[in-house]
């Protein structure tokens, strides 16, 4: 038996060593590249890591980083600690925004001690139309054995539960936990006394994108734009291509077919303040 324990955790710390030595796809001006990202360079979508640490349906009597069932509904988690946003998309394999989406988010308090009897710093909400989610909460203290992490569960309507945890940058006890996987980790700045993150979640869902005839010059009807300009919805745009929205000329970077959460304050990759 202690022979069989020793195997298994070579097997993990092998394999956590491939999963850091692993390339992961980084940003022209730094940070982790986002699921965004890669559809507009054309790279297929790879679903978003499983990540579990054996939370459980039904709490133990020991105090731990367990998921508690029917937490509220609210896209803010209140508390005191350094302000942290954490925003994204939730997409599909075939590049499509996902509207409707359960996220489901619980993470420790900043002194790193987790809630199992009522519900700070848990609770759900749902992607809108546009695939987008926002979180409102704060950079959550240590647990012990841990790097700093966020739980999530993710679920499209219908479909199965993904399970993962997103982590921040520059920990020192990345390198250490046995569970940490670097597909996993958000971009993180600061911004004044609080901290921004953003990251896209891929699920393992299915389906297809209609695929759009108009061009940047056509006079096809399409999406009108939620921010007021001449940026569409259904739009190919072509690299020097400039649109206006919410007020703002932007220049296109890379050529791409615009989606819904595609809007150019939201995708520094595809465009540019002009």
């Amino acid at each position: 038996m202690e022979g069989e324990n020793t195997r298994g955790s070579t097997r993990r710390t092998l394999f956590k060593a491939a999963l850091i030595a692993s390339p992961v796809p980084v940003l022209l001006g730094g940070g982790v590249a986002l699921a965004r990202d890669s559809i507009a360079n054309g790279q297929p979508l790879e679903p978003t890591p499983f990540c579990d640490d054996g939370d459980d349906p039904t709490i133990p009597q020991t105090e731990g980083p367990y998921f508690k069932p029917n937490s509220p509904q609210r896209a803010t988690l209140p508390g005191s600690g350094t302000l942290l946003t954490v925003s994204g998309y939730v997409f599909g394999l075939a590049c499509q925004p996902l509207a409707n989406v359960l996220l489901d988010f619980w993470q420790a308090d900043r002194n790193g001690a987790y809630d199992n009897y009522t519900y700070n710093f848990r609770g759900h909400q749902f992607t809108n139309a546009q695939g987008a989610f926002k979180l409102t909460t704060i950079v959550p203290g240590l647990y012990p054995g841990r790097t700093r992490h966020i739980h999530v569960k993710a679920q499209a309507p219908g479909r199965p539960v993904l399970t993962t945890q997103l982590y921040f940058p520059g920990e020192p006890r990345n390198n250490t936990d046995t569970i940490y996987d670097p597909r996993l980790l958000m971009n993180v700045r600061t911004v004044g006394s609080g901290r921004e993150a953003t990251f896209d979640f891929v699920l393992n869902v299915a389906g297809s994108t209609t695929s759009p005839t108009a061009t940047a010059t056509s006079t096809t009807t399409t999406s009108p734009s939620p921010g007021g300009g001449t940026w569409r919805v259904g739009v190919t745009y072509q690299a020097g291509n400039q649109a206006t929205y919410g007020g703002a000329t932007y220049r296109c970077r890379q050529g791409h077919t615009s989606q819904a959460g595609w809007e150019p304050p939201n995708v520094p990759a595809l465009w540019a303040r002009a």
